[in-house]
């Protein structure tokens, strides 16, 4: 409280415009308050309950009770109900068979005018003839109200089932869906959609004619609450389903198509209704779910023919970058698998301690070369155009320093001794020089078939459903 005070005077001292109307508000609540407070006298109670008169006419409380006699003699269970009314007041005396009967002759007293109270002396006698007796006439009023019904009841069931039926026969006209729907999962779930609202006409027609409108609204009801817990429980799988017609639609890729979706790299074999099948460069099997991919990265190899490859080589630091990059770049172009259109390139990207870090960057086409073996045969030609003509690729150099002359000595003492070891030990194979050239399975840059005769093969033998359509274009 001392706090609001405290903010009260701070807001009204510093903003006279909060005062002014904090000022109107209090003059308005005052004029609406005071109205209602002068139209409501102090200590007046409002009885809900009618008035009773303060002087009884005789021949009123006879009136009263030979009509609820009169009432009550035309109602088998309550004939043995006796009445009287003295100044309005209804006394219930007699007996009756249980007290469901007894609380409707009440119910029935009650309600007549110039009624005060009821007074209720009724003996429940629960005796067993008095009891099961109404539910026997009952039981067999009910069934004579059904066999009435019965011939409604058959042309209810008869429009139900014909209605299905066609229903049935729609759904499974399967060109039909085939010619409206873009492929054959989508087609499936027309039909489906057809069968069901189909059933659900013949349903609520069937009712409609049996005059069950009531019990639509509570069956319409309870399925509701039902699919809502239904949905929430197989969630997950209705996103995967939704994803698969998602994707169906957009068509993102095509078989044998080389992608990356979410880091899981390999080729398209098929979209299903629930995963989408790769086949990894490893030739292992991999399904991702449909709901994955719908949300995924999906990085594609094999839309554009076209691909750049780089790599990087280091110079020495003595050495002209310039005349370095127009080297490794004359001997790129000589390769025949690199495009001339767009021409390689090369950059700096970084000045190291021992070296200058150049990146070669170059475009194959992959339709004709294999992406590997051309960045690898562009890497041994930059790398031999480099040492013909003088440059250093040097190795990382290491600085030592010994802050303590003695630990330098130990050391320098150490490498001397163990030097004509090394001047024992029988001298390495000299490697073959890059100039010897290799056979032709290394040179050979044609795309490998492999995995994709793989691929198709699989596709070919497996009858599983294919959602991939390569007549529709590609999103």
């Amino acid at each position: 409280m001392i706090h609001f005070n405290y903010w009260l005077r701070s807001s009204v001292a510093t903003q006279p415009r909060f005062a002014l109307l904090l000022a109107l508000g209090s003059i308005l609540l005052c004029t609406v308050v005071q109205p209602r407070a002068l139209a409501e006298p102090v200590g007046e109670i409002v009885d809900p309950e009618p008035l009773i008169e303060a002087v009884r006419e005789r021949p009123a409380d006879a009136r009263i009770a030979e009509r609820i006699r009169n009432i009550y003699q035309q109602i088998e269970a309550l004939a043995d109900v006796g009445v009287d009314v003295r100044e309005g007041v209804v006394m219930l005396s007699g007996t009756v068979a249980n007290d469901k009967q007894a609380q409707r002759a009440l119910a029935l007293a009650i309600r007549l005018e110039g009624v005060v109270t009821v007074d209720d002396a009724i003996d429940r006698t629960m005796d067993l003839q008095g009891n099961v007796l109404p539910l026997l006439d009952q039981f067999k009023s009910d069934l004579q109200s059904y066999s009435r019904a019965i011939p409604l009841l058959l042309v209810a069931l008869l429009s139900f089932f014909c209605i299905a039926f066609a229903g049935h026969i729609l759904a499974k006209w399967s060109s039909l869906w085939q010619r409206v729907a873009p492929n054959h999962f989508l087609a499936q779930l027309m039909a489906q959609a057809v069968r069901v609202i189909t059933l659900l006409f013949g349903f609520v027609f069937a009712l409609n004619l049996v005059g069950a409108t009531a019990l639509m609204g509570t069956i319409l009801g309870g399925a509701g609450v039902l699919g809502i817990a239904i949905g929430f429980a197989v969630r997950d799988s209705m996103e995967n389903y939704i994803s698969s017609i998602m994707l169906s639609l957009r068509q993102p890729f095509r078989a044998n198509d080389h992608v990356i979706i979410d880091q899981h790299e390999g080729k398209v074999i098929r979209l299903t209704s629930r995963a989408t099948i790769l086949m990894t460069l490893d030739g292992n099997h991999l399904r991702i779910p449909n709901s994955t991919v719908f949300k995924g990265v999906i990085l594609n190899f094999s839309s554009n023919p076209e691909r750049r490859f780089d790599f990087e080589l280091g110079v020495d630091a003595d050495d002209d970058p310039i005349a370095a990059m127009k080297t490794g770049l004359d001997a790129i172009r000589e390769l025949e698998f690199v495009l001339g259109e767009p021409g390689p390139n090369a950059i700096i990207t970084t000045v190291g301690d021992s070296n200058i870090v150049i990146r070669f960057m170059g475009w194959v086409n992959q339709s004709q070369s294999d992406f590997g073996r051309t960045r690898s045969l562009a890497i041994r030609a930059a790398m031999a155009a480099l040492a013909e003509q003088g440059f250093t690729l040097p190795e990382p150099i290491y600085r030592l320093r010994f802050d303590q002359p003695l630990a330098a000595n130990k050391l320098e003492g150490k490498l001397q001794s163990s030097e004509p070891a090394r001047a024992d030990t029988a001298p390495r194979p000299s490697p073959p020089s890059m100039s010897d050239e290799p056979d032709d399975t290394i040179l050979n840059v044609a795309p490998d078939t492999h995995l994709e005769e793989k691929v198709n093969t699989e596709r070919f033998a497996s009858s599983e459903q294919d959602l991939l359509d390569q007549n529709r274009p590609v999103e």
